[in-house]
C-alpha cells in the first residue's frame, strides 16, 4: 500500500472512529460529566447549636463509624469493587476525577440512574448475587443446597446477616457478617461505645452500645429494640437494614448510615397520624382474615435533619425517608418506626419535582403541586410498609412476603406503600383528619412524584414499582394523557377508587405469597410505555436527584 493510500485510509478510520486518545477521552469525560449533571448539588445541613458538647463529640464518632460503613458496603456491592475504587482514586487526571466522582455517587462501576450499565472499561454487569454469595454459584445450586440443611442452618442461610461463601470441596457455607467483616466492624464497635460514653442521653447511650454489641455478635435483635426504644436530640441508624441489592433471593442486608439530628417541631406535627394506624389497617380493603387484628405497640415517627450519610444509604438516589427495622420478628412485637428525612427532602422538592411539574403536567394543575403534600405522602409511604400483610401462612407453613416473592418482594412493596399511602390518607381526608383542602393536591403532587421515581430506572424496586402504579393508573382513567401537548393530569374521582381497588390487589398478592401472580401483574405495568417515554425525553435538562455534601462532617474535624 502507497503511503498516500495508506495516509487516506487512516484518516478515514480516524473520521469513522475518533480514534485519537485525547478525542476519546475527551468524549468520555463529557459524557461522563452529563451523567453527574443529573444530580444537583446539595449542602444538606442542620443547626447543632442546641447539642450538649457531650453529643458534639458524639457526633463526630459517629461520622467516623460511617466511613467504615462505607468500606463495608463498597465490599458488599461486589468482590471487585474495593480494588477497583483503589485504582480510581489513585487516578488524578480531569478524566479520572470524573469518573472517581461518579463511582462515588454510584459507589459501584454501574450507573443506577442507567439500568445499571457500566461506565468504566473492562468491568463485568452488575452481578446480581452482588457479594453476598459466591462469583459461580447458581439459585439452582443454592436451592438445591438450602434443601438439604436443618432448619436452624436454613435460617442463616435465608436470614439477612449471612454471606454464603464455599468451604472445603467448594461446598456451599454460611459466614456470618460478624466475621466476614471483622476488620470493620470490630473499630466501628469501638466507636459506638466511645461514641455511648460520651453522650448522657440514656435511650441513645442504650443504643450504642447495643449495636456495638450485635457487631460483634451478629445477633442484633436487641439493638433493634433499642433503636425502636431511641428518643434523643441524636437518631443514628447504623448498621444492615435493606435487602435490595441481593437480587437473587432479597435475603441479605446491606450496611448504611443515616447520622441525623430529631427535628423536635415537625415530629410533634406527625404523632397524630401514629393513632389511626390500628384503624387504617381494619379498613384495609382486602379480606378480614389477612389484616392484622393487632399492630406491634410501638409505632414512633421521627422527622430529623440528616447531616450524615454512608453506606447503601449514600449510593445513587438519596434516601429521602425510611421505615425500619427489617425484621419481621421485631415488626410484629414492637411494630416500626418512620423516618422523615426534612432537609432533604425539601431538597428534592425545590430541585427536582418542582421542575420536573413545570414540564409533564397540564397547565392548569401545576399550580397544586405543594411541598407539604410531598412531604405528607412520603410519611403515608413509611406509615404503610408497616401494616399489611408480612408474616403469613401459605400452603400450611408460616412464612414471610419477603421469602415467598424472593427478587419481586422489594419492587411489590415498594409500591404497596406508595399507592396505600394514598389510600390511608384520602381515609383520613374522609375522616376529618387531614385537610380537605390538601385532597386534589396530594394526588397532583403524587403524579408529578411519579415521573421523579421512574427515573430512578426500572432496575430499582422504587422505579419499577412506580411504572407499576403508574400504568395500572393510566389503564383505569386516573391518569389522562393529552398527546396533542405531552402533558398529563389527575382525574380526582377516578384516583380515589382507582388507588383503593390497587391497594387491595397489591396486598392480597402478599397475602397470598403468590410469586406467580406478583410476577405477572408487574411485568405488565412494570415497563416504560410511550407516552411516560415521551415524558421521560422531555425531562433531559432536569436533574433527577440531588448529590448532597455535608458540610457539619468537616466543620466538627473528625
Amino acid at each position: 500500500m502507497s503511503t498516500t493510500r495508506f495516509c487516506l485510509l487512516a484518516c478515514f478510520l480516524f473520521l469513522l472512529t475518533g480514534c485519537s486518545k485525547t478525542e476519546m477521552d475527551t468524549k468520555s469525560t463529557s459524557d461522563l460529566t452529563m451523567k453527574i449533571k443529573r444530580f444537583a448539588p446539595a449542602e444538606i445541613t442542620a443547626d447543632i447549636s442546641r447539642l450538649s458538647e457531650g453529643d458534639r463529640k458524639a457526633l463526630t464518632k459517629l461520622f467516623e463509624a460511617s466511613l467504615l460503613i462505607d468500606k463495608i458496603y463498597t465490599r458488599q456491592v461486589w468482590s471487585g469493587n474495593d480494588a477497583l475504587r483503589a485504582k480510581l482514586e489513585a487516578d488524578v487526571s480531569p478524566e479520572g476525577k470524573e469518573r472517581f466522582r461518579y463511582y462515588t455517587i454510584n459507589m459501584s462501576p454501574w450507573s443506577g440512574l442507567d439500568d445499571n450499565a457500566p461506565f468504566i472499561d473492562g468491568v463485568p454487569e452488575r452481578p446480581a448475587h452482588a457479594n453476598y454469595y459466591p462469583d459461580d454459584m447458581t439459585k439452582e445450586e443454592f436451592e438445591r443446597w438450602l434443601a438439604t440443611l436443618p432448619v436452624s442452618e436454613q435460617e442463616k442461610a435465608t436470614g439477612y446477616f449471612h454471606t454464603i461463601r464455599r468451604g472445603a470441596g467448594g461446598a456451599l457455607m454460611t459466614v456470618p457478617y460478624n466475621e466476614e467483616y471483622k476488620e470493620f466492624l470490630e473499630p466501628a464497635a469501638k466507636l459506638l461505645h466511645e461514641a455511648a460514653a460520651l453522650t448522657s442521653d440514656k435511650s441513645l447511650k442504650n443504643y450504642l452500645t447495643t449495636r456495638a454489641d450485635a457487631f460483634l455478635s451478629n445477633n442484633y435483635y436487641a439493638s433493634d429494640v433499642a433503636w425502636m426504644e431511641l428518643d434523643s436530640p441524636i437518631e443514628p441508624t447504623i448498621g444492615p437494614y435493606e435487602v435490595y441489592m441481593d437480587e437473587l433471593f432479597n435475603y441479605k442486608a446491606a450496611f448504611e448510615s443515616f447520622i441525623t439530628l430529631r427535628n423536635d417541631a415537625e415530629t410533634q406535627n406527625l404523632q397524630k397520624y401514629s393513632q389511626y394506624l390500628q384503624e387504617i389497617e381494619n379498613n384495609l380493603p382486602i379480606d378480614k382474615k389477612y389484616r392484622n387484628a393487632k399492630l406491634g405497640e410501638l409505632s414512633p415517627i421521627r422527622v430529623v435533619d440528616q447531616v450524615m450519610v454512608g453506606g447503601e444509604a449514600r449510593e445513587g438516589v438519596t434516601t429521602a425517608a425510611f421505615n425500619l427495622p427489617n425484621d419481621e420478628r421485631v415488626v410484629k412485637e414492637k411494630g416500626s418506626k418512620r423516618v422523615m428525612l426534612k432537609n432533604v427532602q425539601e431538597a428534592k422538592f425545590a430541585k427536582v419535582l418542582t421542575p420536573i411539574a413545570g414540564v409533564v403536567l397540564e397547565p392548569g394543575q401545576r399550580s397544586l403541586v405543594a411541598f407539604q403534600p410531598f412531604f405528607t405522602h412520603i410519611l403515608a409511604h413509611e406509615l404503610m410498609h408497616g401494616l399489611g400483610p408480612h408474616n403469613i401462612t401459605v400452603n400450611g407453613k408460616k412464612t414471610t412476603v419477603r421469602q415467598e416473592l424472593k427478587e419481586l418482594s422489594s419492587a411489590f412493596e415498594e409500591a404497596k406503600a406508595d399507592i396505600s399511602g394514598l389510600f390511608a390518607l384520602q381515609y383520613l381526608i374522609d375522616k376529618g383528619v387531614v385537610e380537605k383542602s390538601m385532597e386534589e393536591s396530594m394526588y397532583v403532587t403524587y403524579l408529578a412524584s411519579s415521573f421523579r421515581s421512574v427515573r430512578f430506572g426500572l432496575n430499582g424496586a422504587h422505579g419499577k414499582g412506580m411504572a407499576f402504579q403508574f400504568n395500572y393508573l393510566m389503564d383505569e382513567g386516573a391518569i389522562m394523557f393529552d398527546q396533542e401537548v405531552g402533558t398529563f393530569k389527575v382525574d380526582l374521582a377516578a384516583i380515589k377508587a382507582a388507588a383503593k381497588k390497587l391497594t387491595g390487589e397489591i396486598m392480597t398478592v402478599q397475602a397470598e405469597g403468590s410469586y406467580e401472580k406478583a410476577k405477572a401483574l408487574l411485568d405488565k405495568y412494570g415497563v416504560i410505555r410511550p407516552s411516560m417515554q415521551s415524558a421521560l425525553d422531555r425531562l433531559k435538562e432536569v436533574p433527577t436527584d440531588i448529590e448532597p455534601n455535608f458540610p457539619l462532617a468537616s466543620e466538627l474535624k473528625f
